[in-house]
């Protein structure tokens, strides 16, 4: 599928280098590494930061764990932004898994009648700088038909069962089996007019992470 400036550049195969897991040995290797690179001798790079030679060669073997004012004066002995000495750490990643039938049934802000969220999963403050809020949402003979909800960020339908005339904006879908519907969802939108019953979709809501 190509977008609108052209092909998708993002390649979702890619494979980043890996990264050690424990702070204090990531930055010790980032320190050699760093070192070596400036051609600088252990004793060269103790001299100028002021510590000895032994608790340099902690530090770069990770045995201890320097100080802020340590990582900072080593810093500006290698001539390095202070940050880069922590770009080899692999911090922990938020992975949910929820099993069918277990998702928690919530009751969001603006949810009309017989509308009913089952939240799949949430990983709260992440370095994406992105939020994202997956639901199984499904509708009954009780369904309000009118679309009220109107929110930041970019949502995505993909529908699973029975059949819906969806409306964005001004817009109407009709949404089936399979189809699915990417939307801004600063519009106001929502079902119509619930055409088949059992009505069951997938929402998938993106906004940006407070900050």
């Amino acid at each position: 599928m190509k977008s609108e400036q052209g092909i998708l550049r993002q390649n979702p195969h890619a494979v980043k280098e890996p990264r050690e897991k424990n702070l204090e040995v990531a930055i010790g290797r980032q320190v050699r590494e760093l070192r070596k690179r400036a051609r600088m001798t252990g004793s060269d790079l103790a001299q100028q930061t002021g510590l000895s030679v032994g608790m340099l060669s902690k530090i770069e073997n990770g045995v201890i764990s320097p100080s802020l004012n340590t990582i900072s004066a080593l810093a500006h002995a290698l001539r390095v932004p202070l940050v880069q000495l922590f770009s080899g750490y692999e911090e922990e990643r938020g992975c949910v898994h929820v099993k069918a039938g277990e998702g928690v049934e919530i009751e969001r802000a603006g949810t009309r009648a017989g509308h009913q969220y089952h939240l799949l999963g949430h990983i709260g403050s992440n370095n994406s700088g992105v939020v994202v809020e997956p639901y199984l949402i499904v509708l009954d003979s009780e369904s309000d038909r009118f679309p009220a909800f109107q929110h930041e960020g970019i949502e995505l339908l993909y529908f699973l069962e029975g059949r819906v005339s969806y409306r964005h904006g001004e817009m109407l879908y009709l949404l089936e089996p399979g189809d699915a519907l990417l939307f801004d969802a600063d519009a106001p939108h929502g079902p119509e007019e619930i055409l088949e019953l059992p009505a069951r979709y997938l929402s998938i809501i993106t906004y940006p992470q407070a900050r």
